[in-house]
């Protein structure tokens, strides 16, 4: 247990305090004390380590300018391809996978939440950008291009939280973790890392319960595809949102 919440915890470090001495010694001292415990939680918790290592060698502060935007988008790639290179290559297994279709038709309880997301988002989420002065924390749009590469950085951001939290670190952690408590250690590494893309102030009262509740749907679904059309869904108010905070003028559909 220790060296996993070691791990969660060196991305608090890196991510929400941005202190990456400590936070990179933590790292590493984690995933070598996972190795001395156990040689399949050593290989695991390395996967999960190189994934954040990778994150946390540039900022991932909201920036549609074409150099941040290419850098940002590379580096993420990167956080979640490696992990899943070393593990079909160089572990010669497939730990990591992607239940994109279970064969499972959604049930109507399913079918419900992903018309509610967007609903409770268009209640939420203006209020939380707006009243706390986070959207700030998002550029200012005023081209049309910047419009399309904004939009593109949400989605991508959204299907990359996915890949990276859930079918990466929930995963793995869960191979030697029981739901919740795999649950909680990624929801730390998520919730930190969206901290420093944005969401601050009291955005971890919207960010923690969402991050659990991702790990607890793909865990009952069992379908990467549910939880990345959920997230999408969400994220695409976030943008809107955003672009409301920043331009009160355009898409005035919200309530606050």
């Amino acid at each position: 247990m220790l060296p996993a919440a070691g791990v969660s915890l060196s991305a608090f470090l890196l991510f929400a305090l941005l202190l990456p001495g400590w936070g990179h010694a933590l790292l590493l001292a984690s995933v070598v004390a996972a190795w001395l415990v156990d040689r399949e939680l050593g290989k695991d918790l390395t996967l999960i380590g190189l994934g954040i290592a990778i994150v946390s060698t540039t900022s991932v502060e909201a920036d549609v300018s074409w150099d941040r935007f290419l850098t940002i988008g590379t580096v993420l790639t990167l956080a979640f391809v490696v992990p899943l290179a070393v593990d079909r290559l160089v572990y010669r297994r497939r730990a990591i996978t992607f239940p994109w279709r279970t064969g499972q038709p959604w049930l109507p309880m399913q079918k419900a939440y992903v018309v509610a997301v967007p609903l409770l988002g268009w209640a939420i989420l203006p209020f939380y950008f707006i009243r706390s002065g986070a959207y700030q924390n998002w550029p200012h749009i005023t081209t049309g291009s910047e419009l399309v590469r904004f939009f593109l950085g949400v989605n991508f951001v959204g299907l990359w939280d996915e890949l990276f939290f859930i079918i990466t670190c929930f995963a793995l952690l869960r191979r030697h973790f029981g739901v919740w408590t795999a649950n909680v250690l990624q929801a730390v590494i998520f919730v930190s890392f969206l901290w420093e893309l944005g969401y601050r102030s009291w955005g971890p009262l919207l960010t923690i319960p969402f991050a659990l509740l991702q790990g607890w749907i793909f865990t009952r679904t069992k379908s990467l595809t549910y939880v990345v059309v959920v997230h999408l869904l969400f994220d695409v108010i976030v943008f809107l949102a955003i672009i409301h905070a920043h331009n009160p003028h355009w898409i005035p559909i919200f309530i606050y």
